[in-house]
């Protein structure tokens, strides 16, 4: 709804406050009245028309309404756009390069996955009200700039298309982990190194991910975000990140069935096997190998780019046994690409497995993520195996404080206990 309502009226704050009066009419009257043959239809319209009451109690309404009204019929048809479908449509509108990545991607999250400011910073890994204040920015450029909402033309989408791939892989995770993060071993998905720092994908072979209950996991949103990963390969065939970003997706979403027993997180190496949907690993893996090692897409600027480095990553997770040492190199080479501290992170895990914790906690402790709990737990679980259970516990501890789900809670506390 605020999607349609923000490509209606160009106002991002207009339609939030339309699409909340709207709500909250609703409230009011459906209890008694009934719910409407069509609610989404009536909340849109309804939204519409508080929209323009709004305009007309700040006396714009003359120079506004011709915007508002809806076209008139007319026999001359209409001309597509470059985007067969209309919520890709919108993504592209959202993510103008006039603006920071960073405000692009928060800004269509808002729009078209409805995410609430506190998510989006949770993603960026930054305070709320540091986010608000960026959203507030962004929209006071697109009003004093005057940017448009437009769907660019067929040559500018390449442009926009690392925000897009940004913004897709953030619904993704949305969906895929409600709305956290997942473990500190797996690939960070940053377009630029201004881009969400916390995109990263399943839970580690030997730490817990960001265990989402079943219950509260949105599956239509990692469904969505395929879709839209679907619907880029096909307008963008040629683009190796494009199908390194729909692979990494698929190679994730295979494993969903298996990735709980009841309300507790199964970790990679005990999952049943025989619940992945090896169809959809045997697609992801031709779309990477189409992005990896088709010559001709090789010589693209965006060859072996993040998305598809992440994929190739997320496909050797699903082999046994586990070739470390290459997965090493690859969170090395994204290292280098992005400059993450996250994809750092993620590195030393797999460095623990070839060189020793030892090594490991050596990388950790040298990078800057005192708020983010994959980092206390990555450095809790390197210090139990060198035997230091003390600081062990204090780091369980400090991640266990920055926990969001039960499943998460109850394994930390397990594992403080375990160090006692």
């Amino acid at each position: 709804m605020l999607a349609c309502l923000i490509g209606y009226l160009g106002d991002f704050d207009l339609a939030e406050e339309a699409a909340a009066e709207a709500f909250a009419i609703a409230a009011q009257r459906w209890p008694s009245g009934g719910m409407p043959d069509n609610p989404g239809a009536w909340l849109v319209t309804t939204a519409r028309h508080r929209a323009i009451d709004r305009l007309r109690r700040d006396r714009v309404l003359a120079a506004k309404l011709p915007l508002l009204a809806p076209d008139p019929v007319t026999d001359e048809p209409v001309e597509p756009t470059p985007i067969p479908d209309e919520r890709l449509e919108l993504v592209f509108m959202c993510c103008h390069p006039a603006l920071a990545v960073e405000a692009q991607v928060a800004l269509t999250l808002r729009a078209v996955a409805g995410l609430p400011t506190e998510e989006i910073a949770r993603a960026f890994l930054v305070p709320a009200e540091t986010m608000k204040r960026r959203l507030t920015r962004a929209k006071s450029k697109i009003k004093v700039a005057g940017i448009p909402f437009a769907v660019p033309a067929a040559a500018r989408l390449p442009e926009r298309l690392g925000a897009v791939l940004a913004v897709v892989y953030l619904i993704f995770n949305q969906g895929y982990s409600d709305p956290a993060p997942e473990a500190p071993e797996a690939p960070e998905a940053p377009e630029a190194p201004e881009a969400p720092q916390a995109l990263v994908g399943p839970e580690s072979p030997v730490e817990p991910g960001v265990p989402d209950s079943p219950e509260t996991a949105e599956p239509d949103l990692a469904a969505e975000a395929i879709r839209l990963g679907r619907v880029l390969a096909a307008l963008l065939p040629a683009e190796p990140e494009v199908l390194g970003l729909l692979a990494l997706m698929l190679l994730h979403d295979a494993r969903r069935a298996a990735r709980f027993d009841g309300q507790d997180l199964v970790l990679l190496p005990d999952q049943d096997r025989s619940r992945w949907d090896w169809r959809q690993l045997a697609e992801a893996r031709e779309l990477l190998d189409r992005a990896l090692l088709d010559p001709a897409l090789l010589a693209g600027p965006s060859a072996r780019g993040p998305y598809a480095l992440q994929a190739a990553i997320a496909a050797l997770q699903t082999e046994q046994p586990l070739d470390w040492p290459q997965i090493a190199a690859l969170y090395g080479e994204l290292a280098d690409l992005t400059g993450s501290a996250v994809v750092r992170l993620n590195r030393a895990v797999a460095i623990a497995e070839t060189e020793g914790p030892a090594a490991a906690l050596g990388i950790v402790d040298g990078l800057d993520l005192p708020g983010y709990q994959y980092w206390h737990s990555t450095r809790a679980e390197f210090l139990r195996r060198l035997g230091r259970p003390v600081e062990a516990r204090a780091a369980y501890q400090a991640a266990l404080d920055l926990a969001r789900s039960a499943p998460e809670r109850r394994y930390l506390e397990r594992r403080i206990a375990e160090t006692r």
